[in-house]
């Protein structure tokens, strides 16, 4: 095929391309449509979203994040824009669990039975144990998660995975928060958890332990969603040489990232943190 260039004749180029010479100057002088010009923009948005939101966000949960930008628009629309500029979320992967459920220890019952709904703050916390490889050994990370704002309130880190980790993530979540007597404490039934040591925690500040039965991830599915969560987004796109970066990746993708920023479709598309601050103005003054 020939190729046309800036140096052919006027005549020429209006014949091969079989336009009259008024049709090709109107389509040179022509400026882009309004429509044209709006998804210019509204790439180049997408395009910004897509990584302050670390390449997670579907279409849904970016269409929240492009309408607080001053960017309204369709899902349908992002998503063909999105196909246009080879935007894809981080793809999932498997990850497995690591608490020993497999001990004499007494199991507490099932308070939860998969009813994963909380009418306040502080009323359910679910909580379980997740490890990262680096090349220095696993890292072992215990987290502690609201199930009405699912905001991770605690969470500890450690080369073991021991009953005085799992201890230290609760008691940052009730440094935090300070709950009420009666709270919901629901974790699997691995020998930290179910440690004499670990329930004297709960009774001394009036949590109630519920625990998953042997063997169902689908009894802390809300813990399990969160590592997964977790390494899909994060922990599988790096390596880490030492346990420290690993540290220090993890704390600020939860305590920034996740719980301050990252958007929840539970949440009306609204991050944990803002969910909160919302719910705390509209409760009645005292």
């Amino acid at each position: 095929m020939m190729t046309l260039r800036p140096q052919y004749p006027l005549a020429i180029l209006c014949r091969v391309l079989e336009v009259s010479r008024s049709g090709y100057h109107a389509w040179r002088t022509r400026r882009p449509s309004p429509r044209t010009q709006e998804n210019a923009r509204l790439e180049v948005a997408i395009q910004a979203a897509h990584v302050r939101t670390r390449q997670t966000y579907g279409p849904e949960r970016l269409q929240a994040e492009l309408r607080d930008d001053g960017f309204p628009a369709g899902v349908g629309r992002i998503k063909r824009l999105r196909k246009k500029l080879g935007l894809r979320c981080k793809q999932v992967r498997r990850f497995t669990t690591t608490t020993d459920s497999k001990h004499s220890l007494p199991v507490a019952e099932n308070m939860l039975d998969q009813t994963f709904v909380a009418r306040r703050p502080n009323e359910a916390w679910v909580t379980d144990i997740t490890y990262v490889p680096t090349a220095e050994g696993w890292l072992y990370l215990a987290g502690v998660k609201d199930l009405y704002t699912c905001e991770v309130v605690g969470h500890a880190m450690d080369a073991r995975m021991t009953t005085n980790l799992v201890g230290w993530a609760l008691m940052k979540a009730l440094d935090t928060k300070r709950p009420a007597p009666g709270l919901i404490h629901h974790s699997d039934c691995g020998s930290q958890y179910c440690a004499h040591a670990y329930q004297a925690k709960l009774t001394q500040f009036g949590l109630r332990a519920s625990m998953s039965r042997r063997g169902n991830c689908y009894d802390n599915a809300p813990m399990e969603s969160f590592w997964g969560t977790l390494k899909n987004e994060l922990v599988h796109h790096r390596r880490y040489e030492t346990r420290e970066q690993a540290r220090r990746e993890i704390t600020e993708y939860i305590e920034i990232f996740y719980n301050r920023q990252r958007r929840h479709s539970r949440l009306g598309n609204r991050s944990p943190a803002a969910f909160a601050q919302e719910g705390a103005r509209q409760q009645p003054a005292a």
